[in-house]
């Protein structure tokens, strides 16, 4: 189980490879050698500006619970967690709990504290992007020669993300809720460990009291969705023109919405926890529906290779180098996880 991450890693490693092999790589690496270096560094630049923004986000939702921590601190923790999403087959949720349990350790603050800033965080994620994939439906479906089943397939993925959002957002502030998630978490643990498990009842009781009164907190906090949604926004719109400026370094001509419609999709995708980051499976999806709008599949896959260059390897790199800056324990964890 220790390498199962991977071996999984590897194998959309292969899947991007065999895609590469059938497009024809003569033409993807002539395409490459033909790419704007000046669009490249902007696209890298705007990559920067969203870590940053993120970052941002994320100390909103801190400093609403007290938690006073630097930027310059939360900055690489958030690489670390985005690191780990990337490299696990977690539905982009493994590094959420990796970011809380770094936070409180460096904070001196409670876990649960800690964890309702970044699902907090997660959440305000979570508004621009039901609004943008209500959108690309209904362009998709009007401009693209979809299949039925791929249409009913995207309706029932925003269906059970919003369900799921509000399901959780429940649960977070709801004392019944809370009550009975921790009495089912209870009764799972009963079924695994006849012995022992009592000594877990009354810790995981207190954990959700106190991450309920956080969250609580939050969203009392007007500052939190004021400057919260605005900038969730921004960070689609930036994610999106990084897309474009990859594509203009490569002279196509493509729209902006076309982009928003792909990376929407890409990223429903890459929320299935088959491979780490949804490795192969967006990358095969991006260059599909690319090369379905128009563009020749030699340039999609140019671009798709290039924007996933940045978007997830640049930014595991970074985030597998921050580690050393939180020590052996945080080490520890990310092995166990891969």
């Amino acid at each position: 189980m220790k390498h199962k991450g991977l071996l999984l890693l590897l194998a959309g490693v292969a899947i991007i490879g065999l895609m590469i092999y059938l497009i024809g790589p003569a033409d993807i690496a002539k395409d490459l050698k033909r790419a704007n270096p000046y669009y490249l560094l902007l696209a890298v630049i705007i990559q920067f500006i969203t870590f940053a923004l993120f970052t941002l986000r994320w100390s909103i939702t801190t400093r609403a619970v007290g938690i006073n921590v630097g930027k310059k601190h939360l900055l690489p923790m958030l690489l670390v967690g985005m690191a780990i999403n990337n490299l696990t087959p977690s539905a982009r949720g493994g590094g959420e709990p990796v970011r809380a349990y770094i936070l409180g350790k460096y904070s001196r603050t409670s876990i649960e504290s800690a964890l309702a800033t970044v699902i907090a965080d997660r959440g305000l994620d979570t508004f621009p992007f039901i609004v943008l994939a209500i959108i690309t439906i209904v362009s998709m479906i009007l401009y693209f020669n979809l299949s039925p089943i791929w249409i009913i397939s995207l309706i029932v993925a925003v269906i059970l993300i919003i369900v799921v959002f509000f399901l959780a957002l429940y649960v977070s502030v709801d004392d019944g809720a809370g009550e009975r998630f921790a009495n089912w978490t209870i009764n799972t643990l009963k079924f695994f460990y006849k012995k022992g498990y009592e000594k877990w009842s009354l810790k995981i009781k207190n954990a959700i009291i106190e991450f309920q009164d956080s969250m609580r907190v939050m969203l009392k906090k007007k500052q939190v969705f004021i400057y919260g949604i605005p900038l969730s926004f921004l960070l689609w719109l930036l994610e999106i023109l990084r897309v474009y400026l990859i594509f203009c370094a490569f002279g196509a001509n493509v729209t902006i919405i076309v982009i928003a419609e792909v990376f929407i999709v890409a990223t429903l995708i890459g929320m299935i926890p088959l491979l780490p980051g949804g490795l192969g499976a967006i990358e095969g999806m991006m260059i599909i529906l690319y090369s379905a709008a128009g563009i020749s599949p030699s340039i999609s896959a140019a671009v798709t290779v290039v924007e996933r260059l940045i978007s997830f390897w640049m930014t595991s790199i970074l985030g597998v180098a921050c580690l050393p800056y939180f020590g052996a324990p945080v080490v520890k964890k990310l092995s166990e996880k891969l």
